[in-house]
């Protein structure tokens, strides 16, 4: 389903991804690794063409899209789910849901209705809170939102960063297991950035680990847990 052949991507003169390369079967769920900085978040960005590579190619479905805009690109069928949430505090929970659906052009007011039921069914905490303004979830709820929105344009393919960060094991426990439920129920395609390795290759089935921008290391999960390279680059 996804490709990525070899990228390289700036930030002004500093040469971030050097040569990254990934792929991302339908129906997998793919974890990316590594210390902090090593360029993790700047893959998922250069995929949906917030920080396009300068050279190499990306691949969607057979189709070349580095070089479009991200809203472009999410309408092929690619969601991305930022680390800060960017929730909009001032709107509703519902609301804040709906505008999840602003890529997908061809969804008529009956299906979006829909996809918000779908929604609530694994999110049910949003359900009781749908006319609560964004400001007022916790942390774990605004995760648990922005995830949910991420979902309702029906996208083949998502990007999420970070899903765990500052969240409680409680909640991060609570949130893995509704991520395993959409991928098993809705067949959902996952690439993860997680800095908790250990959760990440427990739940995903394959993963790549970087390192100062390339990746150093890839392969199964349970042969990457028992590897000891790993262990140290992600310091299990």
């Amino acid at each position: 389903m996804l490709k990525v052949n070899d990228i390289h991507t700036f930030y002004g003169l500093s040469h971030i991804l050097q040569g990254v390369s990934l792929d991302v079967q339908a129906g997998e769920m793919v974890c990316l690794l590594g210390r902090n900085g090593v360029g993790k978040t700047t893959t998922l960005k250069s995929i949906i063409g917030l920080t396009p590579p300068r050279d190499g190619k990306i691949f969607f479905k057979g189709e070349e899209i580095q070089g479009k805009k991200p809203h472009e690109i999410a309408r092929l069928g690619i969601s991305y789910v930022p680390e800060d949430r960017r929730i909009f505090p001032m709107l509703t929970v519902k609301e804040n849901l709906i505008l999840g659906t602003k890529n997908a052009i061809e969804m008529n007011s009956k299906e979006k209705d829909q996809n918000l039921k779908r929604m609530y069914k694994y999110f049910p905490i949003l359900k009781e809170r749908e006319r609560q303004q964004g400001n007022t979830l916790s942390g774990g709820q605004q995760q648990m939102l922005t995830i949910a929105r991420g979902l309702m344009g029906n996208p083949q393919l998502m990007l999420l960063d970070e899903p765990s960060e500052g969240l409680a094991p409680l909640i991060v426990k609570e949130l893995t297991s509704i991520i395993l439920r959409l991928c098993h129920e809705e067949g959902l395609t996952l690439l993860l950035v997680e800095q908790n390795a250990r959760l990440a290759l427990r739940i995903s089935k394959r993963g790549y680990v970087l390192e100062k921008g390339v990746v150093k290391i890839d392969g199964p999960c349970e042969t990457l847990l028992e590897s000891e390279e790993v262990k140290e680059q992600c310091g299990l």
